[in-house]
């Protein structure tokens, strides 16, 4: 381990050195702070706040990756071209923990730099919450919905059942012949799939919809609950807002026509929602049944709409920690593909030069955060080539990064939603132990074959 140590000492040494590690540096100590300052987003507290976060996470990570990557890739290049490795190998030292030191030395100095800027962040964020002489209602919100933690919960639609509506009417279409000459099966099931989807989240007037959650479990009484939304309408209004009407409690007990009872019977919250725009409904946390049932339901009044509303994404979110803990979560999240794209610069510059070994690990890079686009694209191949794709590429799929969709931690924290330490522990299995850990076997295996020079006589 001291052998490793060493390594990783000189390996950090020389990565502070390299004028991309002081350009990252100088770069990120200027613009968080000239964010924090500028950061406008819908004028509000929240949305200043949002804004802020979100860029500078974002531009932490983007230049903290890059700079993980030109580092892990020039220290073993370098050395390697340089004829400096020959200094290393020729001591009682293994070659595996050669490769070891580098990634741990690479590793560590991402550890150092997230956590300085992360720190930046953090504070910024607060000062800008005590200086920015909002209203109170806006502070409360920043605090409701910005510095928190909250568990989301999700709406379901049975896929299955509706799978199986969709199946039964392509055949009826076409044996009726109904479906467009040239049309694949594969691009009318997508828009059956779609007419359908848009059908069972439509509330047309004079309509209601429910939908119910379970074990919410909210540990302080006093912290409201929030139901988070976006509508859209066919048609659309002119204004584009719609007149809503929001109920939330529990609606199990009801009278012989299915009208609700009790002494609790909770009312309808009248506003008015902007389409196509996430919004959020604070509720009582006495909404909640002791037995962790809640239900929402909207109602489109006809008397205020003469459109079909669609709700759509309709969640339930309550408080389960701090935004504190939250963030030092997200800050692991960043953390987990800076090992990986350690690692993957440590594997390649092994066996490749410099420049092939930087194309693949910005390749690595740019497929992580599409990593949900691609996956969704080649799912849509048909016929010989869907076979193929399901048993040779996919299972490769698995191998590579995934930095978009649940696997950002901006989301989380934009949303002031809890990213569980469940599944950061399974982002830490699968990417930084499982898939890194096979990069670097592979590095060390190359390596312990390779050879770095040959004996003159």
């Amino acid at each position: 381990m001291h052998r490793v140590w060493a390594v990783a000492r000189n390996t950090i040494s020389q990565g502070i050195r390299m004028r991309v590690a002081a350009v990252v540096i100088v770069l990120l100590l200027v613009l968080l702070p000239l964010m924090g300052l500028t950061a406008v987003g819908d004028r509000t507290l929240l949305g200043r706040l949002q804004t802020f976060v979100s860029y500078g996470l974002s531009l932490t990570s983007l230049l903290l990756c890059l700079l993980t990557v030109f580092v892990a890739v020039y220290t073993v290049t370098h050395d390697i071209k340089r004829h400096h490795i020959f200094l290393v190998v020729c001591k009682p030292i293994r070659r595996y923990e050669i490769v070891l030191g580098k990634l741990l030395g690479v590793v560590a100095l991402n550890a150092m730099l997230l956590a300085a800027f992360g720190a930046i962040i953090y504070g910024l964020a607060w000062v800008m919450f005590y200086t920015a002489n909002a209203p109170p209602p806006q502070a409360r919100q920043a605090r409701q919905e910005f510095f928190t933690a909250r568990v989301r919960l999700d709406t379901k639609i049975d896929m299955d059942r509706l799978q199986t509506q969709i199946l039964q009417e392509y055949n009826r279409l076409k044996f009726e012949g109904r479906i467009p000459e040239g049309m694949t099966r594969q691009r009318a099931l997508g828009i059956l799939r779609s007419e359908a989807l848009n059908i069972a989240k439509s509330v047309p007037p004079g309509y209601a919809k429910e939908w119910t959650f379970q074990n919410v479990r909210v540990s302080d009484p006093n912290t409201p609950l929030f139901v988070r939304y976006k509508l859209r309408a066919l048609p659309s209004p002119v204004d584009d807002q719609v007149f809503s009407q929001w109920r939330v409690g529990d609606f199990r007990t009801r009278d012989a026509a299915g009208r609700l009872t009790g002494a609790a019977v909770p009312r309808y919250v009248a506003r008015r929602d902007p389409l196509r725009t996430f919004v959020e409904l604070s509720v009582p946390s006495s909404a909640v049944a002791d037995d962790g049932y809640v239900a929402v339901a909207y109602f489109n009044d006809p008397s205020r709409n003469a459109c079909t509303v669609i709700p759509e994404e309709v969640q339930l979110l309550y408080r389960s920690g701090t935004f504190t803990g939250n963030f030092l979560r997200a800050l692991l999240m960043i953390f987990s593909r800076l090992v990986f794209l350690a690692a993957v610069g440590v594997c390649v510059s092994t066996w490749l030069s410099f420049p092939v070994a930087i194309l693949i690990c910005m390749a690595a890079f740019v497929t992580g955060t599409i990593n949900g686009f691609i996956v969704e694209s080649l799912d849509l191949l048909e016929g010989p080539l869907s076979l193929l794709y399901t048993f040779t590429i996919k299972p490769l799929l698995w191998l590579l990064p995934k930095f978009d969709g649940d696997y950002n931690p901006t989301r989380f924290i934009v949303e002031g939603r809890a990213i569980g330490w469940g599944f950061l522990g399974q982002v830490y299995l699968t990417t930084g132990l499982i898939k890194a850990g096979l990069l670097v076997l592979l590095g060390v295996l190359i390596f312990h074959q390779r050879e770095l020079a040959k004996t003159a006589v």
